[in-house]
């Protein structure tokens, strides 16, 4: 845990974090080159020609920040529902850049998070819960359960995914008001995402045993909630975390339930279709595991014949010998 949590968040830096300057003139290709230059690998700076671009490409989550020179009253255009952190970053970079000019910030957020998730995390917190939830399911199915057929199961992890997904849709809709709207969206990403981890780990406790909720915290905890981007966006942590991200199904659920909550579903569907192929894969270990306990289920039983057989015989002949010197004894 301290090397996952420790080595994705400890040193925060910006790395080819997309910034735009709004202006087509001479001064603003200068500012752009000026701060790509001093980033030095930090900032990926490019000009559009208008503000109304600039808000654009903010809502399609291709850049996190827009700065509008203007000599009396310079202004940032940020979008802090995709991430509070690095909005925050793009915040300090340019309060600098209009304290240079002599001229205060103005801030303007196009895409603020719901007033119940002031910190704009509250999505990350619910994918912990969802996931502690998952895994501990797993624990109770594959220690209590372990001696049902593999088919029972997985109707049960069918059966904890909804209840897991349905407290999860409860957290972020009347209890906490994490969103103000698509719950029903969120309650079914819940759901493929509780799904995928229950199946995957129900699968691998055919061949883990005890070590099951060891390998789902490795899988599900110390890779998942570190590259989610519910903390950081990977373009302000290390290479190793940011690159699961792109695949991860932890960073799925963060970024679709964005998308579908603040953005009207730009992105969406490549975020569905990450958590869908973990429920796939998961369906995919689970029948990996079925084909191995019924080869188990046959060497055992194949192994016990031979066994019963010596058995029958060996009862046999103490009943024959037992009935010979009864014979003997009626004799004498």
């Amino acid at each position: 845990m301290g090397l996952a949590y420790l080595g994705a968040f400890h040193a925060p830096e910006p790395h080819d974090l997309r910034v735009d300057v709004v202006g087509s003139g001479p001064s603003a290709q200068v500012l752009a080159q000026t701060l790509q230059d001093k980033g030095a690998g930090a900032l990926d700076v490019r000009t559009v020609d208008s503000r109304d671009a600039a808000v654009r490409a903010l809502q399609e989550r291709t850049v996190y920040g827009a700065y509008v020179p203007d000599a009396k009253a310079p202004e940032l255009v940020v979008a802090s529902a995709s991430s509070d952190t690095t909005a925050t970053v793009v915040e300090k970079v340019f309060t600098e850049v209009a304290a240079q000019e002599g001229a205060p910030l103005k801030v303007t957020d196009v895409a603020p998070s719901a007033s119940g998730d002031r910190t704009g995390q509250g999505l990350f917190f619910l994918l912990v819960a969802l996931s502690i939830g998952s895994y501990a399911s797993v624990a109770v199915i594959g220690g209590a359960g372990a001696v049902l057929p593999l088919r029972i199961r997985a109707l049960l992890a069918a059966g904890m995914s909804l209840v897991v997904s349905g407290i999860g849709a409860v957290f972020a809709g009347p209890m906490f008001h994490l969103v103000d709207h698509g719950l029903g969206g969120i309650w079914a990403m819940s759901w493929l995402y509780s799904a995928g981890i229950l199946l995957i780990g129900v699968g691998l406790h055919t061949f883990l045993k005890r070590w099951t909720t060891l390998g789902l915290m490795v899988l599900f905890v110390m890779l998942n909630f570190t590259s989610s981007g519910g903390v950081f966006r990977p373009e302000l942590q290390p290479g190793f975390f940011s690159s699961l991200h792109a695949f991860w199904n932890g960073a799925g659920f963060v970024e679709g339930a964005r998308s579908h909550v603040y953005f009207g579903g730009q992105g969406l569907g490549g975020n569905v279709l990450v958590l869908a192929l973990w429920f796939v894969a998961g369906v995919v270990v689970m029948g990996i595991a079925g084909l191995v306990e019924a080869r188990r289920r046959a060497v055992s039983e194949t192994v016990a014949a031979p066994e019963a057989v010596a058995t029958v015989e060996a009862v046999a002949t103490v009943e024959a010998e037992a009935e010979a010197e009864l014979e003997e004894a009626v004799a004498v």
